[in-house]
Protein backbone atom coordinates (compact mmCIF):
# COMPACT_ATOMS: atom_id res chain seq x y z
CA UNK A 1 0.00 0.00 0.00
CA UNK A 2 2.81 2.42 0.87
CA UNK A 3 4.54 1.57 -2.40
CA UNK A 4 1.32 2.37 -4.25
CA UNK A 5 0.85 5.71 -2.49
CA UNK A 6 4.49 6.73 -3.03
CA UNK A 7 5.15 5.39 -6.54
CA UNK A 8 6.67 7.77 -9.14
CA UNK A 9 4.22 9.69 -11.34
CA UNK A 10 5.05 9.99 -15.03
CA UNK A 11 3.59 12.15 -17.79
CA UNK A 12 1.21 15.12 -17.71
CA UNK A 13 -1.96 15.08 -15.58
CA UNK A 14 -4.09 18.08 -16.63
CA UNK A 15 -7.08 17.42 -14.36
CA UNK A 16 -6.84 16.88 -10.60
CA UNK A 17 -9.85 16.18 -8.35
CA UNK A 18 -9.54 16.52 -4.58
CA UNK A 19 -12.25 15.56 -2.11
CA UNK A 20 -12.54 15.04 1.65
CA UNK A 21 -14.38 12.58 3.88
CA UNK A 22 -14.50 13.11 7.65
CA UNK A 23 -13.96 10.27 10.13
CA UNK A 24 -13.43 10.00 13.90
CA UNK A 25 -10.14 8.97 15.49
CA UNK A 26 -8.68 8.76 19.02
CA UNK A 27 -5.99 11.35 19.64
CA UNK A 28 -4.31 11.97 23.02
CA UNK A 29 -7.21 10.38 24.85
CA UNK A 30 -9.85 12.38 22.96
CA UNK A 31 -12.10 11.56 20.01
CA UNK A 32 -11.64 14.08 17.19
CA UNK A 33 -12.85 14.46 13.62
CA UNK A 34 -10.23 14.42 10.88
CA UNK A 35 -10.41 14.78 7.11
CA UNK A 36 -9.36 11.99 4.75
CA UNK A 37 -8.22 13.77 1.61
CA UNK A 38 -8.24 11.85 -1.67
CA UNK A 39 -6.60 13.07 -4.91
CA UNK A 40 -7.54 11.63 -8.30
CA UNK A 41 -6.09 12.72 -11.62
CA UNK A 42 -6.43 12.09 -15.36
CA UNK A 43 -3.45 11.95 -17.70
CA UNK A 44 -3.18 12.94 -21.35
CA UNK A 45 -4.26 9.42 -22.34
CA UNK A 46 -7.62 10.03 -20.64
CA UNK A 47 -6.92 7.47 -17.90
CA UNK A 48 -7.75 8.30 -14.27
CA UNK A 49 -5.66 7.21 -11.33
CA UNK A 50 -5.57 7.66 -7.57
CA UNK A 51 -2.68 10.00 -6.91
CA UNK A 52 -2.63 10.37 -3.13
CA UNK A 53 -4.33 10.29 0.25
CA UNK A 54 -3.70 12.29 3.41
CA UNK A 55 -5.23 12.67 6.87
CA UNK A 56 -5.45 16.11 8.48
CA UNK A 57 -7.38 17.82 11.24
CA UNK A 58 -7.37 21.33 9.74
CA UNK A 59 -7.24 21.60 5.94
CA UNK A 60 -5.77 25.13 5.87
CA UNK A 61 -3.37 26.39 3.19
CA UNK A 62 -0.23 24.90 4.88
CA UNK A 63 -1.96 21.51 4.95
CA UNK A 64 -2.91 21.69 1.26
CA UNK A 65 0.60 22.80 0.37
CA UNK A 66 2.12 19.92 2.35
CA UNK A 67 -0.29 17.55 0.61
CA UNK A 68 0.42 18.81 -2.92
CA UNK A 69 4.19 19.18 -2.54
CA UNK A 70 4.93 15.42 -2.20
CA UNK A 71 2.76 14.78 -5.26
CA UNK A 72 4.91 17.23 -7.19
CA UNK A 73 8.08 15.57 -5.90
CA UNK A 74 6.77 12.21 -7.11
CA UNK A 75 6.37 13.69 -10.59
CA UNK A 76 2.83 15.09 -10.78
CA UNK A 77 3.02 17.84 -13.36
CA UNK A 78 1.02 19.54 -16.07
CA UNK A 79 -1.99 20.17 -13.77
CA UNK A 80 -4.18 22.79 -15.44
CA UNK A 81 -7.38 22.46 -13.39
CA UNK A 82 -8.03 21.47 -9.76
CA UNK A 83 -11.65 20.47 -8.99
CA UNK A 84 -12.86 20.36 -5.38
CA UNK A 85 -15.53 21.53 -2.99
CA UNK A 86 -15.22 25.08 -1.69
CA UNK A 87 -11.80 25.27 0.00
CA UNK A 88 -10.37 28.79 -0.26
CA UNK A 89 -7.02 27.62 1.11
CA UNK A 90 -6.84 24.87 -1.52
CA UNK A 91 -7.64 27.49 -4.13
CA UNK A 92 -4.66 29.54 -2.95
CA UNK A 93 -2.38 26.49 -2.95
CA UNK A 94 -3.52 25.57 -6.48
CA UNK A 95 -2.73 29.05 -7.79
CA UNK A 96 0.80 28.80 -6.41
CA UNK A 97 1.25 25.81 -8.72
CA UNK A 98 -0.08 27.77 -11.72
CA UNK A 99 -3.32 25.78 -11.80
CA UNK A 100 -6.85 27.14 -11.94
CA UNK A 101 -9.62 26.02 -9.61
CA UNK A 102 -13.13 24.77 -10.31
CA UNK A 103 -15.61 24.66 -7.46
CA UNK A 104 -17.61 21.42 -7.39
CA UNK A 105 -20.79 22.24 -9.31
CA UNK A 106 -22.86 19.48 -7.71
CA UNK A 107 -22.29 20.85 -4.21
CA UNK A 108 -23.22 24.39 -5.27
CA UNK A 109 -26.37 23.30 -7.11
CA UNK A 110 -27.54 21.30 -4.11
CA UNK A 111 -27.01 24.24 -1.71
CA UNK A 112 -27.97 27.40 -3.63
CA UNK A 113 -31.63 26.53 -4.40
CA UNK A 114 -32.20 25.84 -0.69
CA UNK A 115 -32.51 29.62 -0.25
CA UNK A 116 -35.70 29.57 -2.36
CA UNK A 117 -39.09 28.19 -1.39
CA UNK A 118 -39.69 24.46 -1.81
CA UNK A 119 -42.04 24.94 -4.73
CA UNK A 120 -39.58 27.17 -6.58
CA UNK A 121 -36.29 25.36 -6.11
CA UNK A 122 -36.55 23.37 -9.34
CA UNK A 123 -37.21 26.57 -11.26
CA UNK A 124 -34.19 28.28 -9.68
CA UNK A 125 -32.02 25.24 -10.42
CA UNK A 126 -33.15 25.17 -14.06
CA UNK A 127 -32.34 28.86 -14.46
CA UNK A 128 -28.84 28.46 -13.01
CA UNK A 129 -28.21 25.47 -15.28
CA UNK A 130 -28.80 27.58 -18.39
CA UNK A 131 -25.35 29.11 -17.90
CA UNK A 132 -23.50 25.80 -18.27
CA UNK A 133 -25.59 24.98 -21.36
CA UNK A 134 -23.80 27.76 -23.29
CA UNK A 135 -21.10 26.98 -25.85
CA UNK A 136 -18.34 29.26 -24.56
CA UNK A 137 -17.07 30.63 -21.27
CA UNK A 138 -17.89 34.20 -22.34
CA UNK A 139 -21.54 33.44 -23.08
CA UNK A 140 -21.77 31.32 -19.91
CA UNK A 141 -20.58 34.25 -17.77
CA UNK A 142 -23.04 36.58 -19.49
CA UNK A 143 -25.92 34.15 -18.91
CA UNK A 144 -24.85 33.60 -15.27
CA UNK A 145 -25.10 37.34 -14.63
CA UNK A 146 -28.48 37.59 -16.38
CA UNK A 147 -29.89 34.80 -14.19
CA UNK A 148 -28.44 36.36 -11.02
CA UNK A 149 -30.12 39.67 -11.88
CA UNK A 150 -33.42 37.93 -12.62
CA UNK A 151 -33.34 36.20 -9.22
CA UNK A 152 -32.09 39.19 -7.22
CA UNK A 153 -35.42 40.75 -6.32
CA UNK A 154 -37.19 37.58 -5.20
CA UNK A 155 -34.23 35.47 -4.04
CA UNK A 156 -31.45 37.87 -2.94
CA UNK A 157 -29.45 35.17 -1.15
CA UNK A 158 -29.31 32.99 -4.26
CA UNK A 159 -28.23 36.00 -6.35
CA UNK A 160 -25.53 36.87 -3.79
CA UNK A 161 -24.20 33.32 -3.89
CA UNK A 162 -24.08 33.48 -7.68
CA UNK A 163 -22.21 36.79 -7.55
CA UNK A 164 -19.60 35.42 -5.14
CA UNK A 165 -19.04 32.14 -6.99
CA UNK A 166 -19.18 33.25 -10.64
CA UNK A 167 -15.47 32.82 -11.38
CA UNK A 168 -15.10 29.55 -9.46
CA UNK A 169 -18.21 27.93 -10.93
CA UNK A 170 -17.54 28.65 -14.61
CA UNK A 171 -13.81 27.90 -14.83
CA UNK A 172 -14.51 24.53 -16.50
CA UNK A 173 -16.17 26.30 -19.44
CA UNK A 174 -12.73 27.45 -20.59
CA UNK A 175 -11.62 23.85 -21.20
CA UNK A 176 -12.43 21.49 -24.12
CA UNK A 177 -16.18 21.01 -24.52
CA UNK A 178 -15.91 17.21 -24.65
CA UNK A 179 -14.40 17.19 -21.12
CA UNK A 180 -16.81 19.58 -19.39
CA UNK A 181 -19.29 17.01 -18.13
CA UNK A 182 -16.46 15.24 -16.25
CA UNK A 183 -14.59 18.29 -14.94
CA UNK A 184 -17.36 20.48 -13.50
CA UNK A 185 -17.75 18.37 -10.35
CA UNK A 186 -15.91 15.94 -8.11
CA UNK A 187 -16.01 12.38 -9.52
CA UNK A 188 -15.19 10.26 -6.46
CA UNK A 189 -18.74 10.35 -5.01
CA UNK A 190 -19.06 6.57 -5.29
CA UNK A 191 -15.57 6.16 -3.89
CA UNK A 192 -16.39 8.38 -0.91
CA UNK A 193 -19.65 6.51 -0.32
CA UNK A 194 -17.76 3.24 -0.16
CA UNK A 195 -15.15 4.77 2.15
CA UNK A 196 -17.89 6.08 4.45
CA UNK A 197 -19.61 2.69 4.46
CA UNK A 198 -16.41 0.99 5.59
CA UNK A 199 -15.47 3.66 8.13
CA UNK A 200 -18.97 3.48 9.64
CA UNK A 201 -18.28 -0.17 10.43
CA UNK A 202 -15.11 0.84 12.29
CA UNK A 203 -16.79 3.76 14.06
CA UNK A 204 -13.78 5.29 15.83
CA UNK A 205 -10.27 4.62 14.55
CA UNK A 206 -7.57 3.91 17.17
CA UNK A 207 -5.01 6.07 15.33
CA UNK A 208 -4.21 7.71 11.99
CA UNK A 209 -2.23 4.67 10.79
CA UNK A 210 -5.44 2.62 10.89
CA UNK A 211 -7.15 5.22 8.68
CA UNK A 212 -4.33 5.03 6.15
CA UNK A 213 -4.52 1.24 6.09
CA UNK A 214 -8.25 1.16 5.38
CA UNK A 215 -8.29 4.09 2.94
CA UNK A 216 -5.15 2.90 1.16
CA UNK A 217 -6.53 -0.61 0.67
CA UNK A 218 -9.79 0.79 -0.75
CA UNK A 219 -7.96 3.16 -3.10
CA UNK A 220 -5.66 0.41 -4.32
CA UNK A 221 -8.70 -1.75 -5.04
CA UNK A 222 -10.42 1.11 -6.89
CA UNK A 223 -7.30 1.87 -8.90
CA UNK A 224 -7.10 -1.73 -10.12
CA UNK A 225 -10.76 -1.52 -11.18
CA UNK A 226 -10.20 1.73 -13.10
CA UNK A 227 -7.21 0.18 -14.90
CA UNK A 228 -9.63 -2.28 -16.57
CA UNK A 229 -12.15 0.38 -17.62
CA UNK A 230 -12.31 2.66 -20.65
CA UNK A 231 -10.89 6.17 -20.67
CA UNK A 232 -12.58 8.54 -18.25
CA UNK A 233 -11.93 11.58 -20.46
CA UNK A 234 -11.94 11.61 -24.25
CA UNK A 235 -8.59 11.99 -26.00
CA UNK A 236 -9.89 14.90 -28.05
CA UNK A 237 -8.51 18.12 -26.60
CA UNK A 238 -6.13 16.48 -24.11
CA UNK A 239 -2.99 17.04 -26.19
CA UNK A 240 -3.67 20.79 -26.20
CA UNK A 241 -3.43 20.73 -22.38
CA UNK A 242 -0.04 19.01 -22.32
CA UNK A 243 3.10 20.96 -21.43
CA UNK A 244 5.03 18.83 -23.90
CA UNK A 245 3.71 20.19 -27.17
CA UNK A 246 5.22 18.69 -30.36
CA UNK A 247 7.72 21.03 -32.00
CA UNK A 248 6.99 21.82 -35.62
CA UNK A 249 9.98 22.84 -37.68
CA UNK A 250 9.44 25.26 -40.54
CA UNK A 251 10.06 23.92 -43.99
CA UNK A 252 13.57 24.57 -45.37
CA UNK A 253 13.62 25.78 -48.95
CA UNK A 254 16.39 24.24 -51.04
CA UNK A 255 18.33 27.15 -52.53
CA UNK A 256 20.56 24.94 -54.66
Amino acid sequence: MQAFLKCPIEGDWPYLWIDATYVKVREAGRIVSVAVIIAISVNTNGVRDVRGVAVGSSPAEPFWTSFLRPLMRRGLRGVKLVISDTHKDLNAAAKVRKSTWQRCRKHFLSNAPAHAGKGQRQMVLAMINTASAQNSQETAIAQWRIVADQLRAKFPKVAALMDDSEADMLTFMGFPKVHRIQIHSNPPARLNSELMRRTDVVGIFPNEAAIYRLAGALLLEQNDEWALQCRYVQLEGLQSLSDDQPVRLSAVVNQA
